[in-house]
């Protein structure tokens, strides 16, 4: 069948193969926020506000704790999808051992700086007393989830490169339900309120990340057993952390402009900042979803590149961007048709609302403006280009971000969204440029 045109009218095989793989991860990302939202939801109708506080206030301390890792997944599904191109049984199998190695490591020296880390965090955040006390208290609890969260980022980053993505989808479908019942007899029959929350979170995430090792037990390849040789030796966790640090500025860099466009909506006001906050959902909302195209190109990606096979690599990268555009397209009907409707939704406060709904025409410019950084984050996991990403997010955020906040502060908050959009357009048209550069010299495979 032809591949030629943006938009086929038959689909082709890789499109299907692609589409196999990205609706279970497209599920997956977008069911992500559920376990937060039970927690508010059942937290939310009790008579103090105070314990809905504590635990917004301790779930974004591990959010940005957590994400920070967050290359435990990505680095791992890039290599993982190159081994398994390669049908290189081994690589996978040690793979699989030492990113779990190194989480287990890391998940320990997280429980082991736990006090620190959480007075950071808190100071940094600012809560009321009787909050901070609250939040103290389940911070202490939910820090004992670190080598599950850690090993679930690695479990989820093995499945989905060795082209498993109904794995992770049963992982977080066992996590949320486990959730959703401990929260109801933790919270409201045994009345355990926000600690209650944080042991059932805990409870949820070694769940999943048992059933994780269930699932990644039965699909290491055959005749691999536990061996010196699969724990490999210091230089071969060098090369693991090689691939990561990148990642982890990428990630961090990302983490830092997000915190400073929350900060610079709050200087404008709480309306400014409720409002924003409101909106930012939504680019969460989108990044869930279009990630599911990019997670499907890491693995194919990575296979290809294992492979050695060029023409099948950029099949595949066309089969994504198609698929991406649609979804950005869709995206964007969706907030330009029911916007307000979804903004409604959120929230029920006059003046949040209205202000929301001023800034809205941002967020219809938003899937089109971060489809192109999403789906070449997935590319370039995919071909372990990971310094290449690092580089280009300190570019955008450094050399177009700030500039384009600082010339537009005049502008009051369309600015700081105008710079946003800038970032996005900036990330999207560097990866772009290397994409080609590397095409044109056919230095993919190198």
């Amino acid at each position: 069948m032809s591949q030629t045109g943006l938009f086929p009218l038959h689909l082709p095989a890789v499109d299907r193969r692609l589409w196999a793989l990205a609706w279970p991860l497209m599920l997956t990302n977008l069911t992500v926020p559920l376990l937060g939202l039970v927690d508010t939801a059942v937290l939310g109708h009790l008579d103090q506000p105070d314990y809905l506080g504590a635990v917004a206030i301790g779930a974004n301390l591990f959010t940005l704790l957590y994400w920070t890792f967050g290359f435990m997944r990505m680095g791992t599904t890039g290599l993982a999808a190159q081994a398994y191109g390669r049908r290189d049984d081994f690589e996978q199998t040690a793979l699989l051992v030492r990113s779990l190695v190194l989480a287990l490591t890391i998940g320990g020296l997280l429980i082991l700086l736990h006090q620190p880390l959480i007075r950071l965090g808190l100071w940094l955040m600012n809560p009321s007393p009787e909050v901070t006390e609250l939040a103290r208290d389940y911070a202490a609890i939910r820090i004992w989830s670190a080598p599950a969260v850690l090993c679930q980022y690695t479990l989820v980053g093995w499945l989905i490169g060795t082209q498993y993505p109904r794995g992770p989808m049963l992982m977080l479908i066992a996590a949320n339900t486990l959730n959703i019942l401990l929260d109801l007899l933790f919270v409201t029959v045994l009345g355990w309120y926000s600690n209650g929350v944080a042991l059932a979170t805990v409870a949820a995430e070694y769940t999943a990340s048992g059933l994780g090792f269930w699932l990644v037990l039965r699909r290491v390849p055959a005749g691999q057993r536990l061996s010196r040789a699969l724990l490999g030796r210091l230089a071969d966790y060098r090369r693991i952390l090689q691939v990561n640090r990148y990642i982890l500025v990428r990630t961090v860099t990302l983490l830092l402009v997000l915190a400073f466009f929350t900060a610079q909506g709050a200087r404008q006001g709480d309306v400014i900042l409720a409002a924003n906050a409101v909106l930012i959902t939504f680019l969460m909302v989108i990044s869930n979803g279009l990630d599911g195209f990019a997670n499907a190109a890491e693995a194919m990606v990575g296979e290809r590149v294992g492979q050695g096979d060029r023409n099948g690599f950029y099949t595949v990268c066309r089969s994504a961007l198609r698929w991406t555009l649609w979804g950005s397209v869709l995206f964007t009907v969706m907030f330009v048709a029911a916007g307000p409707w979804l903004i409604s939704l959120l929230t029920s406060i006059d003046s949040v609302r209205h202000t929301a709904w001023h800034y809205l025409p941002w967020l219809w410019c938003l899937p089109l403006a971060a489809m192109g950084g999403f789906l070449l984050d997935g590319i370039f996991i995919g071909a372990t280009r990971t310094r290449e990403m690092q580089n280009t997010m300190l570019f955008s955020a450094l050399a177009v971000f700030l500039p384009l906040w600082w010339l537009t502060t005049g502008w009051g908050n369309h600015g700081l969204w105008f710079a946003l959009i800038g970032l996005m357009l900036a990330r999207a048209g560097s990866m772009a440029w290397l994409f080609l550069r590397h095409r044109q010299n056919e230095t993919w495979f190198t």
